[in-house]
């Protein structure tokens, strides 16, 4: 288990006695401030995943949405130097928050602006980042019967506006019923969307991003193929097996320039969870080929092609992060497991590092396994490093079961690994 020491002293210190602190004991805990990051010994980089649980545009717009600022106190506790958020809106024109005429995908920043940047607390300091925020398949619709239920309603339906308390809307039966025939399930579009912000002094070669979003399913070779287990023939027709999509939001690889000259490329996704399916199981079919989509691309194999048509995966000696809600724990017997499993174990992943609750936080939940990220008692989130890059510490950051209110802020809990990257 690896002990969160930054944690630990940004409650107790304020920043100026931190640093010193952190010199002059940081060999001793084992951890490393950003002061050291350039020490002969490669560039640290905290790296963390957070899932904060279906962020909308309105949400967004809003200065103090009690969630938001809440989830923005953990992220400055924490201060990661990248960090993905996972179930963030991605804005554009059918999402109820969108005003006409907007530029799209603005929602990182707004988070940045409205929230990262201004201290949540008097022992906090704001942070600043670069912002990327790409398109994603939920929420568009197909237009083709993806759940065989007999309907295909493309009409974004009427969505419940967002509590004032800051909870999640309730869904309902009309916008599942859009969302089951979109290319990944979403009541709108770019519900659900993912979001990466990398620190100031980083560089985002936004030239160089790869994503992934178009590639059709039926391109993997053995692709976990949905059948109806009544039938026995495939869930999909051949019209709809052509067409559907991978991806059920997207997979990007996005390279991020370090002060020391190295490249490391963040590889991000959120892959459906493998459930709410029905009895030909497709999300959890899909769910698997989404996760070994990694492996394969790793492996670069000859099926792997970005959107603007380059092929090919990622090259053997780049140093990497596989981050995101992968929504697959190896343990859990209900899922698919292998794509999980050998993605923990391939050869270019360091996956020997199982980020865990701190002893404390552990004993406050019982119920939760050290490295589950989920309230429900899973390991679903990650930062998976490159066998190439050194591991410094890692965790699963959880809240003190007294101080969680009524709403709480996600029903995921962040996940950190410090790495280091280069000479």
């Amino acid at each position: 288990m690896f002990a969160d020491c930054r944690q630990l002293s940004l409650v107790s210190m304020p920043k100026k006695v931190w640093v010193l602190f952190l010199l002059c004991v940081g060999l001793v805990l084992g951890c490393r401030s950003r002061e050291q990051a350039m020490n002969g010994e490669g560039t640290s980089v905290r790296a963390m995943t957070y899932n904060i649980e279906d962020v909308r545009t309105a949400d967004l717009r809003r200065t103090d949405h009690p969630r938001l600022q809440r989830a923005a106190a953990r992220i400055q506790h924490l201060a990661p130097d990248v960090l993905l958020v996972n179930e963030m809106t991605y804005d554009q024109p059918g999402d109820p928050g969108y005003r006409a005429g907007d530029p799209e995908g603005q929602n990182a920043q707004r988070f940045v602006h409205h929230y990262l940047s201004t201290p949540q607390a008097d022992s906090l300091d704001g942070l600043s980042y670069r912002t990327v925020m790409l398109p994603v398949n939920t929420g568009l619709h197909s237009g083709l019967d993806l759940n065989n239920d007999g309907q295909v309603t493309p009409a974004v339906p009427e969505i419940p506006g967002a509590p004032e308390d800051g909870s999640v809307p309730p869904q309902t039966d009309a916008g599942r019923t859009y969302g089951n025939d979109a290319w990944g399930f979403g009541t709108f579009p770019g519900q659900y969307g993912m979001a990466l912000l990398v620190r100031d002094d980083l560089t985002v070669l936004r030239d160089s991003i790869r994503t992934f979003r178009l590639l059709p399913w039926h391109e993997k070779p053995n692709a976990s193929v949905p059948l109806d287990t009544t039938s026995f023939e495939p869930w999909y027709s051949p019209a709809e097996w052509a067409a559907v999509r991978l991806s059920s939001k997207s997979h990007w690889d996005v390279p991020v320039r370090l002060p020391n000259g190295e490249v490391l490329h963040v590889l991000a996704s959120h892959p459906t969870p493998p459930g709410f399916d029905g009895v030909a199981r497709r999300n959890n079919h899909r769910n698997h080929d989404e996760v070994q989509f990694w492996s394969d691309y790793l492996n670069q194999a000859a099926y792997v092609e970005d959107d603007s048509g380059r092929g090919g995966g990622l090259h053997d000696d780049a140093p990497f992060l596989v981050m995101g809600d992968l929504n697959a724990d190896p343990d859990d017997a209900s899922i698919f497991r292998n794509a999980i499993r050998h993605l923990i174990g391939h050869e270019r992943v360091d996956g020997g590092v199982v980020p865990e609750a701190s002893p404390a936080r552990q004993a406050d939940y019982p119920d939760l396994d050290p490295d589950d990220t989920s309230r429900w008692g899973a390991r679903i989130d990650y930062v998976l490093p490159a066998a190439t890059v050194a591991v410094d510490d890692a965790g699963v950051w959880r809240p003190a079961p007294a101080r969680v209110p009524d709403v709480p802020v996600s029903d995921h809990f962040p996940v950190w690994v410090d790495v280091r990257v280069g000479p």
